[in-house]
């Protein structure tokens, strides 16, 4: 399974059935988990983690040191969870002292040319689509889409079941549930189809859609329509999800789009 022209420092932990092509460098400190694929001329570099059932394209780089002046040499990881696949020349650097790891869960699609930057934190059954950037100590939430050649400012937050459009600059948080566009970046309304598709039926989805109305459609700044959905809607998962996220937002949510 390991090809005489990889190279496979002796002291990785590499499960007996990886595969691994040729021209392939996995250093010292490095863990694979049993059934990955680790595709030609990809480096793994010390700190790496990665979980089984991985598959990993030709020209990807993970664990590089990172793109950080305040890093001073301080010992981190890059943790990727099961089943996710890493397309080809992908870069996912290594933390620094701000959170230690740089994490991407599991069953995620990173598509070719993405960069995950030093302690971005990646949930599971992500897409980050081709060519998106991910600033230094981004979040992304589980099941968010990022559409093509993003970019995505320094410590946003981006909330679970997002769709994010192709092409678009994030510089503000963006809340759960919802689908963003346009420049500047903007609410467009309620990620419906890909709420349906994991299995949130219509009351759950109108509750949402009730949710954000006051948030952008009622002429209320935050903190109003914060304090009416807390005084009028009665708790659940996802209005709770939706408060917690706004109230913690260090950089503001994204702004609501009213047409001229």
């Amino acid at each position: 399974m390991k090809q005489p022209l990889a190279y496979v420092h002796s002291e990785s932990q590499v499960a007996d059935n990886v595969v691994i092509e040729p021209f392939v460098t996995i250093d010292k400190d490095v863990i694979i988990g049993e059934g990955s694929r680790i595709g030609s001329n990809v480096t793994i570099m010390p700190g790496t983690r990665i979980g089984k059932n991985c598959r990993i394209f030709p020209g990807a780089v993970i664990g590089a040191i990172p793109q950080d002046l305040k890093f001073k040499g301080e010992y981190s990881t890059v943790e990727i969870g099961d089943n996710t696949t890493i397309r080809e020349c992908v870069t996912i650097n290594r933390g620094t002292a701000a959170r230690g790891k740089t994490v991407v869960g599991s069953n995620c699609l990173i598509m070719a040319y993405v960069h995950i930057a030093h302690d971005c934190i990646v949930g599971s059954n992500v897409i980050l689509v081709n060519s998106t950037q991910l600033a230094g100590e981004v979040i992304v939430d589980d099941w968010a889409i990022i559409g093509g050649m993003s970019a995505i400012h320094q410590f946003c937050h981006i909330g679970s079941h997002v769709m994010i459009s192709g092409g678009s600059l994030v510089r503000k948080d963006v809340p759960p549930f919802i689908k963003a566009g346009r420049e500047p970046l903007s609410y467009v309304g309620i990620n419906s189809i890909g709420l349906r598709r994991r299995s949130y039926n219509n009351d759950k989805i109108r509750e949402v859609q009730e949710i954000y109305r006051y948030i952008y459609q009622k002429g209320l700044n935050i903190s109003q329509a914060v304090e009416i959905i807390e005084a009028e809607m009665s708790a659940t998962p996802e209005r709770d999800e939706i408060l917690m996220f706004v109230k913690d937002s260090k950089r503001g949510i994204i702004r609501g789009y009213f047409p001229d």
